[in-house]
């Protein structure tokens, strides 16, 4: 382990502290509150009007650490480009929530159709480029690999589109989704060190920016990314996962936004069919753990642990 393997995340730590104090009385001035629904948990109901957008903060750190090494290693752009595509689109999404006053946001067809246009550009790259192409590493075969040939096509954007909205539905406690997408980005940087040193200084960037921000997104938050945030961590995880041809390695690693997603889709469709009963006490999951007496911070710290287990298991499986 050298220095420059931690100069990216020591940078984008530093500027993330900086621009979180700057930013947070400015969304404070222009407004820019989280509206929390009243029919969600009623403990929730007290972080009415916490600013929210605060993605930006980690976004700006990470992007300016980012353009200094892309000198360097211009391979990381891909990575970085499919990040900020997903965050305009998560910051039109709250841009409409918050200024325009529509609850609900983007209509869902429209986020899907900027989502899946972001993944199928990013797709048609690795598609064609000849350091990633279609072969995908398999977990617990000693490095074997499965060229997907056009089955890689489906495969990339299940694995975008459900990791994004996986990190969007984990951003629901102070601290959760940064804390488990942190652990995920140091992963990322210590397996890339070697082999992928683009995906090493993304993913090392990527977790000081985090860090920084969670210094002001743990319990009690002082800001929340919002979808600005949450979407382009989606961005984040699967783009690096797929250019270090890990993809099918996000069901482990990245098995708490899994988890997530999947208690929405059981609650939803439990609930139509018995007409009103329910599986969990509220979904997404960390919801229904929040109202069988957990606190927030008890929560986190569960899930983040387990999230290093998950890595554990994730570098053993490669």
């Amino acid at each position: 382990m050298n220095f420059e393997l931690f100069l990216p995340m020591l940078l984008s730590f530093f500027l993330s502290t900086v621009f979180c104090p700057l930013l947070i009385p400015v969304l404070r001035r222009l407004k820019f509150g989280q509206q929390v629904r009243e029919e969600g948990n009623p403990e929730h109901l007290k972080k009415q009007g916490t600013p929210t957008m605060g993605g930006i903060a980690f976004i700006a750190a990470l992007v300016i650490v980012c353009g200094i090494f892309a000198i360097r290693y211009p391979a990381l752009l891909p990575i970085l480009l499919l990040t900020l595509g997903f965050a305009v689109v998560g910051f039109i999404d709250d841009y409409i929530k918050v200024v325009r006053r529509h609850s609900e946001g983007f209509k869902p067809w429209q986020k899907l159709l900027c989502q899946f246009v972001m993944t199928g550009v990013f797709c048609w790259y690795c598609y064609t480029s000849p350091s990633i192409g279609t072969e995908v590493l398999l977990p617990f075969t000693g490095g074997k690999t499965w060229d997907m040939g056009w089955l890689y096509i489906p495969f990339v954007f299940a694995a975008v589109l459900g990791t994004d909205n996986g990190t969007n539905f984990t951003d629901g406690l102070d601290g959760l989704c940064s804390s488990v997408t942190t652990v995920i980005a140091i992963f990322f940087m210590l397996i890339a060190a070697k082999d992928a040193p683009h995906v090493s200084v993304v993913s090392g960037a990527f977790a000081g920016a985090l860090m920084g921000f969670l210094l002001f997104n743990s319990y009690p938050a002082k800001v929340f990314m919002g979808d600005t945030g949450s979407l382009a961590i989606g961005g984040f995880v699967a783009g690096a996962a797929i250019v270090m041809k890990m993809g099918w390695f996000i069901l482990i690693f990245g098995l708490i936004y899994l988890i997530e997603v999947v208690s929405v889709i059981l609650q939803v469709g439990y609930f139509k069919l018995t007409h009103g009963k329910r599986i969990f006490k509220m979904a997404p999951i960390h919801h229904h753990f929040e109202l069988s007496g957990y606190s927030e911070t008890q929560i986190v710290f569960m899930f983040s642990i387990i999230t290093v287990l998950l890595c554990f298991i994730s570098y053993l499986a490669k």
